[in-house]
This record gives C-alpha cells, structure tokens and sequence, in this order.
C-alpha cells in the first residue's frame, strides 16, 4: 500500500516532464521501457466513455479508442487512473496496452451476474464523502471503507458541509462516532462554502492520486472544485428531506489538482456491492478481529457459541452490538460475491451448512430425548 509519505518521486531526468503532474515517476519509467523501446506514447487516461478515452501525454490530451485492449473480463477493461501505451499516430489512435496496476477500486455491478466493475485505478488514497446534511449511516461508511482498504489504497473520511453543523461539540461528537467505524482512519469535518479543513485535506492528498468516493448528493462535487480552485465541476442542488440529488458526476474524471496530486471525481454510488473483499471487511473492524483471537473455537461464528470474546466484548460494552451486526452483514455479503466466482467456496459453504444442520437435529434429538 502507499501512503502520502512514501509516493514514489521523479528523478532529475524526468523532473521537467509534462507527465509529473499527472504522477509519472521513475517506477512508471521503467515499467513503460518496452513500450518506449516500440515507439508508443505514454499518457495516464483521464477520462473513459463507450470505448474511448481521452488520454494525458507529453504533448497533451488525446483521443484513443480501447478496442485492442477490452477483453471479456471487465476488471481487466482501460479506466480512469491507468498509465497506458498509445500509438504515436493513426485516426484513430489506439491504446496498445495499460501498465500494471498498483491499486485497483472495485466494486460488484448491481448485475445478476456478479461481476465486478472497476472504478479507478493507480488510487493512493480513497476519500469518502460523508454528508453532514442528513443522519450519519455508519454502516455506509464501514462499506466503502471495506472497498477501499481492499483497493490497497489508504482510506480518508471527509465529512462535507461541516458548516451546517454549527456547535463545536456536536461536530466533535460526530467526528468521534465515525472515528469508531473507522479504525486506523483518518476523519476529516470540511466545508466547501467556508472553507474549514480544506487545507488539512489539500496536504493529505498532495502528491498522490486520490478517488473521490460518495453517494449523490454527499457534495463530491463541490468539494472537487473547492479543491481545483474553480468550478470545474457541475453542481446541484440536493433535496432537503434525504440530501440526495441528481446524478453531477456521470464520468470518471481525472483532475490536477493545483496544491499537487490529482484526484478522479466519480458518480454518486447508490449501490456499493463489496467484491472480494475480505481482507478490507476485516480492517475495517479491526477490533472485532482481535478480540476474535480469544475466542474458544478457533472458527467462531460469534453468534451463540460458548467462550466466544466477541460477545463478551459486546456484553461488557466494549465492542457496540451494531459493529458486530455490520461485520455480519458484510461477511455474508462478501461470501455470497465470492461463492458465485469460485466453485470451492461453494462446496464449503455447503458442507458448513450441511455440518451446522446436523449438529442442529443432533441438538434437537438430545432436546426431545430429555422430554
């Protein structure tokens, strides 16, 4: 994983390159020699639609189709964020080839299929956009979160429009409830309209490549200009009663930002499937993990079992029910996407529930037998 303190810099040679901006460094040199050698172009993509994409290069933006690299797996389709090797001619020019990624956001489609959708890639950082405008959902929270620790990329919580929370305390005492749903993460309360926070936000991300990550109407937008220094970005008004809008963002755009890095603004998630994501569930409740290592058996389901840390942990008020219930939840979830892909998991599951409903009937046996 990177973190804003160990982003890989250009050398001396590559200093003057109109590419650094846009994060080229010596790793990125190196890994695109063989393509240099083939006298492709360079460029990172900014920006992807219908089998197009607008690509960043040493002699500026150009158009590129995708068709010689979008193969049937579509994790493995040219999106925002890839460095990529393009024809130096041709109507049209064609992308030959994208360098290999050092992180990738992914999520599950809303499809029957259970595929996964890639959402951007080469991400240090992953901000969460949390609006202050309606009632916090954590478990929202602990969802992208999941995501975004499974990306490789270190996650960042902003909760926008700070300025409609008013009191001191209150804003503190929000911060602090996501703070718990967010172990090992950073909580940042910024306003776009004042804007408080913004310049503890700007150095966070100077540097390296960030997503901008939220629901519609959480002021991703917004915050993305407030971050350009113009109002690059369309923006609308949100409705009063949920604080959701119309979609602003319908692309993935890749963005320079003006204090260094660059950040991809995205659309409004309304679905948020996690997708292979069981090392990113298991960060985000930490705790919940470490209590784990306590517990009697060494496969606790932490539901009913007997000597079971997790449920002591809640009992004692340690741990807050409503974490373990969204570790649940985010566990079945994250099986049922991964049982459709991998035929192994599958025949597990069926033997842990074939194993659990004989253990049930034995139960029950025993139960009648003392009537």
């Amino acid at each position: 994983m990177t973190s804003s303190s160990a982003f890989p810099t250009p050398s001396a040679s590559l200093a003057l390159s109109p590419l650094v901006p846009y994060g080229w460094d010596d790793a990125w040199a190196d890994e695109f020699a063989p393509y240099d050698s083939e006298g492709l172009v360079a460029g990172r993509v900014i920006r992807v639609d219908r089998g197009q994409c607008d690509v960043a290069t040493a002699d500026g933006v150009i158009r590129a189709d995708t068709a010689f690299v979008t193969p049937h797996d579509p994790l493995r389709v040219v999106c925002t964020g890839d460095w990529v090797a393009v024809e130096p001619a041709g109507n049209p020019r064609y992308v030959r080839a994208y360098l290999p990624r050092r992180t990738a956001f992914v999520r599950s489609t809303s499809s029957k299929r259970s595929e996964g959708q890639i959402l951007a890639a080469n991400v240090d950082h992953a901000v969460v956009a949390v609006s202050l405008a309606v009632e916090l959902d954590l478990g929202r929270v602990e969802r992208f979160l999941a995501l975004a620790w499974e990306s490789g990329a270190q996650p960042v919580v902003v909760l926008t429009k700070a300025d409609l929370v008013p009191e001191a305390a209150t804003l503190a005492h929000l911060v602090q409830d996501v703070e718990t749903s967010a172990p090992g993460v950073p909580v940042l309360a910024v306003s776009s309209s004042t804007g408080a926070g913004l310049d503890v936000l700007e150095a966070v991300l100077a540097g390296g490549t960030a997503v901008l990550l939220g629901q519609s109407g959480a002021g991703k937008s917004t915050l993305a200009n407030a971050l350009l220094g113009e109002d690059v970005m369309d923006v609308r008004a949100t409705r009063d009663m949920d604080g959701k809008g119309r979609h602003t963002t319908t692309t993935r755009n890749l963005l320079v930002l003006p204090g260094g890095g660059v950040l991809i603004d995205t659309p409004g998630l309304r679905g948020v499937g996690l997708w292979d994501a069981g090392s990113g569930v298991g960060q985000v409740f930490a705790e919940i993990e470490e209590f784990a290592t306590d517990c009697r058996f060494q496969d606790c389901a932490h539901v009913a079992e007997p000597g079971c840390a997790v449920l002591a942990a809640v009992e004692s008020g340690e741990l807050p029910e409503r974490r373990l219930e969204s570790y649940r939840k985010l566990l079945r979830e994250n099986q049922r996407i991964v049982a459709k892909t991998d035929a192994r998991v599958r025949a597990e599951i069926r033997r842990d529930w074939k194993r659990k409903g004989a253990e049930g009937r034995a139960a029950m046996e025993v139960k009648r037998g003392r009537w």
